[in-house]
């Protein structure tokens, strides 16, 4: 059997350059040696792309450039692969499919899914469409609505519009009251979101959202518990039991998820079989809505006096750490990761030939 050659693309330019390492390292570690020849690129916070030629358990390290060499993807569709670039020398080195190891901007936002579409190269994971909507948290919001799915209420703030500062706090804290919760629009592993108790840290909540995005969302509170469903397919969409997390702070933030080991998770959750189950449908159809391919994490909490089912945000790549949700969930219905990463390669391949139908 020929090797599939798969090129991991890690690192990338957002504030979670260090988390999509991590990933990419889980991934790698997990993908079929017998199956695939894995070409790991690298993509520095400065924006500059490598071949990454070290050892597979380095790459969450930072002294292993030197192992590197220069490389791009060509949107030229006659490459179709990697041009490694050493001093004047190239060398095109010809790929079967992307998998985006990437989180948040820059990534995960359809950027890199268009320059895949352009190089008429296959990739895991969703398409320029459902990338750049699921990344906009405003954006995803106006599709549930439209599809009647609950959420938080919410208010939107734009960065060159907050000259006065005061009487849009103001209008936000009639609105929403408080604690409320601020979100930049673009940005993931919660990045930049903070809790206001009042219009002081609802100030300087915007401020900090905005050092991630030029748009922020901010959320009434929702007293209740956070879960999540992990869903996979393109047309077939099949979805997971849920699972529910335990937050060691006041609320799941970057600190609470990656470095505070007192935060767990549940699988599956104890909550009802059929509370369990209308999230798995929302979860399903709030993928559809989106065009959704390939994967996502769905994230919803329930409210605790009335048990409602309220959807929170949803990660077109979920992170692939140890302790991140998606792959564990697919665990917990017996799908282990190698097998998990051959499903979104078949699916990565199945939506390329039905979109390059001649």
């Amino acid at each position: 059997m020929t090797k599939k050659v798969v090129a991991v693309l890690f690192g990338g330019q957002s504030s979670e350059h260090e988390i999509s390492r991590i990933s990419a390292s889980t991934i790698i570690s997990n993908l079929s040696k017998e199956k695939y020849s894995v070409l790991p690129i690298y993509i520095s916070k400065k924006g500059e792309w490598k071949i990454y030629d070290g050892p597979i358990e380095n790459i969450c390290s930072t002294d292993w450039e030197a192992y590197s060499t220069n490389a791009i993807i060509s949107p030229d569709t006659s490459h179709k692969g990697i041009i490694r670039i050493i001093g004047d020398k190239i060398r095109v080195m010809p790929i079967d499919v992307v998998i985006p190891v990437l989180h948040g901007k820059w990534g995960e936002d359809g950027t890199i899914q268009g320059l895949l579409e352009l190089a008429r190269i296959p990739y895991v994971g969703c398409n320029v469409l459902s990338s750049a909507v699921s990344m906009d948290k405003l954006y995803t919001k106006i599709i549930a609505d439209s599809i009647n799915i609950e959420q938080a209420k919410y208010k939107v703030v734009y960065k060159h519009n907050m000259d006065n500062i005061d009487v849009i706090c103001k209008e936000i804290e009639n609105y929403l009251g408080y604690p409320c919760f601020v979100k930049p629009a673009n940005a993931g592993s919660s990045k930049g979101v903070s809790k206001a108790n009042n219009i002081e840290e609802l100030k300087e909540a915007i401020n900090n959202a905005f050092l991630h995005d030029v748009k922020a969302v901010i959320e009434e509170n929702i007293d209740g518990r956070e879960v999540e469903c992990a869903v996979l397919g393109n047309y077939d969409v099949k979805a997971t039991n849920v699972g529910e997390v335990l937050s060691a702070a006041d609320f799941y933030d970057f600190d609470a998820k990656y470095n505070n080991q007192e935060s767990k998770t549940v699988i599956p959750a104890n909550i009802p079989l059929e509370i369990a189950e209308e999230i798995r449908e929302k979860a399903i159809n709030i993928f559809k809505a989106l065009d959704g391919r390939g994967l996502s994490r769905v994230d919803f909490f329930i409210q605790n006096k009335t048990n409602k089912v309220i959807f929170n945000e949803i990660n077109t790549f979920p992170g692939f750490t140890s302790i991140s949700m998606y792959h564990m969930l697919w665990r917990d219905k017996g799908l282990l990761l190698p097998e998990l990463l051959d499903n979104l390669i078949d699916l990565a391949f199945e939506d390329f030939n039905n979109k390059n139908v001649e």
